[in-house]
């Protein structure tokens, strides 16, 4: 299977609760880029921090994208490095920006990072923004939650059920920029055509469990995107929500 087209959408909305929307996201589709950001700190520090996580992110892969092509075969872990880098450069430069104004110390943001190489998707993450796969109907979480209660799920001291009700369940325990580098989650997956891949924040899967994700982007494809935001914010909207649906063929 040669990968003929690669097309992601994307929509963010502040919800109906928050005063600002401090989510960030990229489809950069000629790049084969997305990324989401979750972006946290008082005053205005989680909308800058995402922002420049986006930017940064994005003036790494472009500036690095002829090394990247240079890879004879697939999966190619130089390439996972380098996105995985490009996080930490995108940290480094928010930490940088926080040293710079007292109001914006301690802002951070979590980061899921796409790139579309010869029907592989390479990501990077941080945080619980999540990266699911859509495929034939089913849907895979592929990142991990880098969060207190998901920790204690994993580690068998709460069961998920009763994560998703935890009052501590939006505690993460890694971000960008809160330090100059931060560990990321870096990997690859094969793809398949038909496939789909979805980015969100916490705003939209906090909201929507993964069956009825799968159902709205298994039927409606890219035209989910603006249908899951609504409805995350019918149940509420506390959080900021945003949702990037990326298709394969």
């Amino acid at each position: 299977m040669r990968i003929k087209r690669v097309k992601g959408v994307g929509a963010t909305d502040v919800g109906r609760v928050r005063s600002t929307n401090q989510d960030s996201f990229l489809v950069n589709n000629e790049l084969g880029l997305f990324i989401v950001a979750d972006g946290m700190g008082g005053h205005a520090g989680g909308e800058i921090a995402s922002r420049i996580c986006v930017e940064r992110i994005q003036q790494w892969v472009q500036d690095k994208k002829a090394e990247m092509e240079k890879a004879e075969r697939h999966p190619d872990p130089k390439i996972m490095t380098s996105l995985a880098n490009s996080v930490n450069f995108a940290s480094a430069k928010i930490y940088e920006h926080s040293l710079e104004d007292p109001t914006l110390r301690g802002m951070g943001t979590t980061a899921t990072a796409v790139k579309i190489f010869n029907n592989y998707a390479y990501f990077a993450h941080v945080g619980d923004s999540r990266l699911y796969l859509v495929r034939k109907g089913f849907i895979y979480q592929i990142t991990f939650d880098h969060s207190l209660v998901n920790e204690q799920v994993r580690a068998g001291i709460l069961t998920p059920e009763e994560a998703e009700v935890h009052h501590l369940k939006n505690v993460i325990t890694r971000s960008v920029g809160y330090q100059e580098e931060e560990d990321v989650d870096a990997s690859c997956l094969a793809l398949e055509s038909d496939d789909y891949l979805l980015l969100c924040s916490d705003g939209l899967h906090g909201k929507i469990s993964d069956a009825e994700l799968s159902n709205a982007v298994s039927r409606n494809g890219l035209n989910s995107v603006n249908s899951m935001v609504r409805l995350a914010n019918e149940r509420g909207g506390e959080d900021n929500i945003t949702a990037l649906v990326v298709e394969i063929e």
